[in-house]
């Protein structure tokens, strides 16, 4: 898979005997753009290895960074479970007053746009499934949280199409995976409308995001920018969890229902009570939920369908 350098990040890597704090290393990968920074959390020594997750954090494209709770905290949580996690610095997107009026995308010569980071993402699953770090290949999942969880679903897509090996599973919290929001339920339009500002995500707001993504306005002319409302047959099971008072929630519902629809094993879950970006807010009760039920997900082969018959051709 090309150079990888090691080294440990500013946390201690090995912690104290009979602690279940992971193991943390930076790796950096010749990546599809250049050099491109994973980082590995271990579980710590005598935790059994019983699972493998690519993980990318969210922030609309344009934020976040591996030492947001979202991702260092999300990664911790569930190496001390067992699950091997690895942490993906995907390049982001120039940054945009998404809820100014008329905001369009940013105007930045080489700015990062569609397709680098899915396909870094993409990249780095093959690498981290190849390395195994005491994981067989075939428990290796993908996942993601908001612009992440995109990312996630679209690499999903990426690898069926191209007849390598699957991920076991793919982990979507709170995604968008849609070009424009789906009409909100009414009971989900009446959370929106108490919603702060600063909370909310209408959708004039997650049409420039998408569009800085993309770069340009209108439609994607790729199935790998917005999985949501392509052919979605033969997928890994997947688990989408949303947040309660979350205008996403309705591109995440459609999602599920659009992989069930499509022969797809799928579990759909709303945490109680919570809001866009729970993983983030680790005093949020739901987050903690939530990471119990990402970790029961990828550890428990009970709660795993399979990934059924391809989409012929």
């Amino acid at each position: 898979m090309g150079r990888v350098t090691t080294g440990t990040t500013a946390v201690p890597a090995s912690p104290q005997a009979g602690s279940r704090e992971p193991v943390v290393t930076d790796h950096v990968t010749d990546g599809p753009h250049g050099d491109l920074r994973v980082r590995v959390y271990e579980p710590a020594p005598g935790v059994e290895r019983r699972a493998g997750l690519v993980w990318a954090h969210g922030g609309a494209f344009m934020h976040g960074d591996l030492d947001m709770h979202e991702a260092d905290g999300v990664a911790r949580s569930l190496a001390r479970h067992g699950v091997v996690v690895a942490s993906v610095d995907y390049r982001l997107c120039p940054p945009i007053d998404y809820r100014a009026p008329g905001a369009a995308a940013a105007q930045a010569p080489d700015a990062v746009r569609f397709p680098v980071a899915s396909e870094e993402l993409t990249s780095a699953f093959g690498w981290a499934r190849d390395a195994g770090f005491g994981v067989v290949p075939e428990r290796w999942s993908i996942g993601g949280a908001s612009a992440g969880g995109n990312l996630a679903a679209g690499v999903s897509l990426r690898l069926r199409d191209a007849g390598g090996p699957q991920p076991r599973s793919v982990v979507l919290a709170y995604p968008v995976a849609h070009d424009g929001l789906p009409e909100p339920r009414p009971e989900l339009a009446a959370k929106l409308a108490t919603l702060a500002p600063e909370r909310n995500f209408p959708p004039e707001a997650v049409r420039a995001l998408n569009a800085n993504y993309l770069g340009h306005e209108g439609p994607a002319t790729s199935p790998y920018a917005f999985p949501g409302g392509q052919d979605l047959r033969g997928l890994p099971p997947t688990f989408v969890l949303n947040s309660d008072h979350d205008a996403l929630r309705s591109s995440g519902e459609a999602y599920a229902a659009e992989l069930a629809a499509a022969g797809v094993d799928v579990l759909l879950v709303r945490e109680d009570g919570t809001y866009h970006g729970h993983l983030n807010q680790p005093d949020d009760p739901g987050c903690a939920r939530s990471l119990a039920r990402i970790a029961a997900w990828l550890t428990t082969d009970a709660l795993v369908g399979t990934a059924h018959e391809p989409p012929t051709a």
